[in-house]
């Protein structure tokens, strides 16, 4: 098991002290939920600062401070801006960032006042993030988890874990949807992707879309991994206006579906007896997706 660093408001005051002495006596207070791949604290009212919180998330640092102020000036959203980079000391091995601060409160249902209206603003944000021009963009990859690639990376992770689950799932639906989504191979040319457009990076004011954070999966492939919040989040008419307003096609919308069914079969396989929260919601994931390609 790879080893984490302990990241915690010392560790954070110390870095702030010692690299940007001239916020050293701005209050620091951990950002709530919490990040798997960064640890985040928000320092004084303007700033926040970012680190990995292992070895695999270290190249995020310099391809977000590479690119986003590249795509920020092309997006209807804000996004997080990078002011500075700190670099390893006082024991933690990676680069780290400061960023602004963006006000805003995680998606859920409740702070949302129109799902149909907030699904369009996203698949409009997300439309604008394809067409900007990709050239020298970090092709998907190990920095991205693979998001944007083939979905033939998680093959036999995807089959194993149907495997798993018999008895819990609908085996044979689930295969068809993830053949299905295999075979529907992108053959455009590749584009940005945000790769990981999730309810937690999704920043709501006054009840609607006003910022997306957390670009460390991005890069530029297969967008099909961007569209998995169609059946994470959305149902029904806001399903279907994120759907019509991105113009998705078909065999995007099917590898879309395989991408949402490989996510929430491998969380249900890890957690189904440990975590019956997160195991709830990948169940609903699962049901939605195989029933939406049953629909199609």
């Amino acid at each position: 098991m790879e080893l984490r660093p302990t990241i915690d408001i010392d560790l954070v005051r110390n870095l702030i002290a010692a690299q940007f002495p001239l916020w050293a006596n701005l209050p620091i207070t951990p950002v709530e939920p919490g990040g798997v791949d960064n640890r985040t604290f928000r320092l004084g009212r303007e700033l926040t600062v970012r680190l990995p919180s292992a070895a695999g998330y270290a190249p995020q640092v310099d391809k977000e401070h590479r690119w986003l102020p590249v795509l920020a000036l092309q997006l209807p959203l804000a996004i997080p801006m990078p002011v500075a980079k700190g670099l390893p000391d006082m024991g933690y091995p990676f680069n780290w960032s400061v960023y602004q601060w963006l006000e805003g409160e995680t998606a859920r249902p409740g702070r949302i006042s129109n799902f149909s209206g907030f699904a369009a603003t996203l698949a409009d944000f997300l439309h604008a993030l394809q067409t900007i021009d990709s050239t020298g963009g970090p092709l998907a990859g190990a920095h991205s988890f693979y998001r944007g690639a083939s979905l033939a990376i998680y093959d036999v992770e995807t089959l194993t874990a149907i495997e798993t689950l018999a008895g819990q799932i609908d085996v044979d639906q689930a295969r068809a949807v993830w053949e299905a989504a295999r075979a529907a191979t992108w053959h455009g040319p590749p584009v940005w992707f945000h790769g990981d457009v999730a309810a937690d990076n999704l920043l709501i004011r006054d009840g609607t879309l006003a910022s997306v954070i957390d670009f460390g999966c991005s890069g530029v492939g297969d967008p099909a991994c961007d569209l998995t919040i169609a059946w994470t989040l959305f149902s029904g008419e806001s399903r279907e206006a994120f759907r019509s307003t991105l113009l998705a096609d078909a065999a995007t919308w099917r590898r879309a579906r395989g991408w949402a069914l490989w996510k929430a079969l491998i969380t249900l396989a890890d957690h189904v007896d440990t975590k019956p929260v997160e195991a709830a919601a990948a169940c609903r994931v699962i049901e939605a997706v195989l029933a939406d390609h049953e629909a199609a």
